[in-house]
């Protein structure tokens, strides 16, 4: 895959300033991509675009495939008449306009989309085209019979509901009819806003990288609708979880929960769901990064019922097989955590790009894989990812003996990259590694926002294996998408010829 040297930054829409409690794919996602325009980035990327639900994660999403109705616009809803303003203007969406408030919106947010879908013509020739088409119809479904139990997870409902079947379908579509075409409705409508703002970004020459979590949740309909897809006992309890084993940031290992993938049978039906699934990801994005990729080469599962992630065992994943016909895909492997040789191997039998973390990079150790220095070919180059503590926090906190590695390391690195360094703040150290990633010969760089604004831990998006309502929660303010951060952007990328 040729990737031109260019630069970009990750920013999920949920971050997006808005009046309304939560980014959205209405104007203010388009005053961002006039910004980046002006900023001279090319690649704009975000977090999965699911629905979120235990934990407000968009890894932890009850349907691989599905939108996330949040992100729907209320204003654009009020200009296709289907809102008053004043159904929405006068509701509490957030207690904080710098925070999104998850259950907030689940309340308010959905309770408003439910009155514009009551003004909503169902008869629209479109709109039977595509509930005729049925792609979401798994989604409203599910969605359909979670709320007749008050959103609980499938296996807690009643046992009639536990099991799909097409006369279960059937009654439920028959006898729910207006819930089921309202989520219906609210892919068909984020659609509509999404392809629009994907077609303006395409006309700036802007690319949109999207996210694919590896794994689903066990509250998801996958899991209920597709057991035989994932390693569960008869009555459809996990056998493993996902997870990753201890490792000097966590002394108990990450226990993700996720049920683990039962690839013989992902073999035997020639990998039909993945393919769907990517497919699907590609009509909506222009790059698609896969988030632990390293999954399909080795992944770790733990016996379920475990409270931490130090028993386990690492199991083959399908390797190559699943790429062979993927290869001219524009995909980015995130290929970060614990590397080894099969991992290696596959990134270059799928000639993906892997990621490089500069705030990593600077430990010391001359042969560290994420300093420039050390950079062969086809990496993307990062300060942080969604994952990190942002940088500025990240230096801020370390001790003085690691500081002044780190230190000396960046000033190496500048040196042989001709970038000045300027180490008279922790503000002006972060600015320096900032521009050593555009500096490098990595041929995309990607800074998430809290870099460029050079913020602290309080805009950490998230922290792994944690559930707190801290996490996926950052937004940013509209005047800090200014014209000074712009236009010190783009001297970055023409000075470092990233245009």
């Amino acid at each position: 895959m040729d990737f031109k040297r260019n630069a970009g930054i990750l920013l999920h829409i949920t971050s997006l300033p808005s009046p309304h409690g939560v980014g959205t794919l209405g104007a203010t996602a388009y005053e961002f991509v006039d910004w980046m325009e002006k900023a001279g980035l090319k690649i704009w990327q975000v977090l999965p675009l699911v629905p979120t639900n235990y934990g407000d994660s968009p890894y932890q999403s009850v349907s691989s495939t599905a939108l996330n109705y949040y992100m729907i616009d209320f204003d654009i809803l009020h200009k296709k008449g289907l809102l008053k303003k004043k159904d929405y203007e006068t509701r509490k969406f957030s207690d904080f306009v710098g925070k999104v408030n998850y259950s907030l919106l689940f309340t308010e947010k959905t309770e408003v989309l439910r009155y514009a879908f009551e003004k909503f013509n169902k008869n629209d020739d479109r709109f039977l085209e595509f509930e005729k088409k049925g792609e979401y119809k798994d989604f409203a479904l599910f969605m359909t019979i979670k709320a007749m139990h008050e959103y609980q997870p499938w296996n807690l409902w009643d046992k009639k509901y536990q099991s799909y079947s097409l006369e279960l379908e059937n009654e439920i579509i028959n006898q729910y009819k207006e819930d089921y075409l309202f989520w219906v409705w609210t892919q068909f409508e984020f659609l509509d806003e999404w392809n629009e703002l994907h077609q303006y970004a395409k006309n700036k020459n802007i690319d949109i990288m999207g996210d694919m979590p590896l794994y689903v949740a066990y509250d998801s309909v996958e899991v209920w609708k597709h057991p035989e897809l994932f390693v569960l006992t008869e009555d459809k309890q996990p056998k493993l979880v996902a997870g990753c084993p201890p490792d000097c940031f966590t002394e108990d290992g990450q226990l993700w929960g996720n049920p683990v993938y039962d690839w013989q049978y992902m073999k035997n039906t020639k990998y039909a769901w993945w393919n769907n699934r990517i497919q699907k990801a590609f009509e909506l994005f222009d790059i698609l990064r896969i988030d632990h990729f390293r999954g399909f080469a080795q992944f770790y599962a733990i016996p379920y019922g475990m409270k931490n992630a130090r028993i386990g065992e690492w199991l083959d994943g399908p390797k190559i097989s699943l790429f062979e016909d993927k290869k001219n895909l524009r995909i980015v492997a995130e290929d970060l955590g614990f590397i080894n040789d099969d991992v290696r191997t596959l990134l270059q039998q799928t000639t993906y790009p892997g990621m490089k973390i500069l705030e990593f990079a600077f430990d010391g150790n001359k042969d560290n894989e994420h300093k420039p220095s050390n950079y062969k070919k086809n990496f993307i180059v990062y300060t942080g990812t969604h994952d990190n503590m942002p940088l500025y926090q990240y230096i801020l906190d370390l001790k003085p003996n690691e500081l002044d590695v780190y230190l000396s390391d960046l000033k190496e690195e500048c040196k042989l990259l001709g970038v000045e360094v300027n180490d008279s703040s922790y503000e002006a150290v972060t600015e320096t590694v900032v521009e050593l990633a555009f500096a490098s010969k990595a041929n995309t760089c990607i800074i998430p926002m809290q870099d460029f604004l050079v913020q602290d831990e309080s805009s950490r998006m998230n922290l792994p294996s944690t559930v707190s309502t801290k996490n996926w929660s950052y937004r940013i303010l509209k005047n800090e998408l200014s014209d000074r951060l712009a236009t010190k952007i783009k001297g970055y990328v023409e000075k470092y010829d990233r245009q």
